[in-house]
């Protein structure tokens, strides 16, 4: 059995080391807006998104390998495939609108509509889960709502095809945050993203090879570095989630913004405009929030199991 110290121990039997969790996840929050960037710059030398889809899964999947040296094969056991596949639909579902999403608009305008997702979360708990929530939590999906609209100004502002996408994506990625929380409980972080990652490469394999456009050599090195960016921004998320309160973790993911505003300036010359980083931290705030309340019920309901 696993000591509460290992990593790769269920979340359950491991310690709340909130300076770990927070390195762990402002590393995370680096790669992913990397994850973004390296996808974008492929669109732009006309690498078709489901292409890029599948080798980013492809490198991930091959950078992972050691790792199954390693840990042999009991990183492919797993007693929740059922979820792991309702996991690998919607987790697809999500990447393959984000990287269209990705190539029409600027990173950081669709990184600040990806913060929707845990307030999604909350709705599809509700509609789907049958989960309770009460009235500050509904406020709190309210308010990232509000701040949604802050982003999109519909009426003043044309609501394109990419931003639709980044909306479509950011439900799925509510839907996929859900049941990545639910697998840390007795999965630990390599072992999620490996077997998500090993169902992703084949089945992403087709319609990659149906828009397959072959890229130059410098434009392979950018695709290849998807891989170890992707494998180690999720696996770092992972981490933290597993290593910290989930809450204070989530309070983190803001983050990413900065880090995507300062790599689409860098390398594309994109900014953001002062509303889009206002409707971005109302969105995160609430988001926070939701977590909070989130964390503070799970534990009320532990310490009345265990009282009982």
């Amino acid at each position: 059995m696993p000591q509460p110290s290992d990593p790769a121990a269920p979340a359950a039997a491991r310690p709340n080391n909130v300076l770990t969790g927070a390195l762990w996840m402002l590393a995370s929050c680096c790669f992913i807006a990397g994850i973004s960037v390296l996808a974008r710059y492929a669109a732009k030398a006309g690498v078709p998104p489901l292409q890029v889809v599948f080798l980013r899964i492809f490198f991930a999947l091959v950078t992972m390998l050691p790792l199954l040296l390693w840990r042999g094969r009991s990183l492919l056991t797993t007693s929740h495939l059922n979820l792991y596949l309702v996991r690998v639909v919607t987790g697809l579902s999500a990447m393959i609108t984000w990287f269209i999403a990705i190539a029409l608009e600027p990173v950081g305008k669709i990184t600040a509509i990806s913060f929707l997702a845990p307030v999604f979360a909350t709705v599809l708990a509700v509609l789907f889960l049958g989960e309770i929530v009460h009235a500050r939590r509904w406020a709190a999906t309210l308010a990232g709502f509000a701040g949604a609209l802050v982003v999109l100004r519909p009426g003043f502002l044309e609501l394109t095809p990419g931003v639709m996408l980044a909306l479509v994506s950011a439900v799925f990625m509510g839907l996929s945050i859900t049941l990545v929380k639910r697998l840390t409980a007795t999965d630990d972080p390599d072992r999620i993203v490996f077997i998500t990652t090993l169902i992703m490469t084949p089945l992403t394999l087709g319609p990659a090879l149906w828009v397959w456009q072959w890229p130059t050599q410098h434009v392979w090195m950018v695709l290849m570095a998807l891989g170890p960016v992707a494998t180690l921004g999720h696996i770092f998320m992972a981490r933290a989630y597993a290593a910290a309160d989930a809450s204070m973790i989530a309070s983190l993911d803001f983050a990413r913004l900065p880090f995507a505003v300062a790599f689409g300036y860098a390398l594309f010359g994109e900014t953001i405009d002062m509303w889009t980083w206002i409707g971005a931290g109302i969105i995160f705030i609430a988001g926070v929030y939701i977590a909070h309340r989130e964390n503070t019920i799970r534990r009320q309901r532990k310490a009345q199991q265990a009282g009982s």
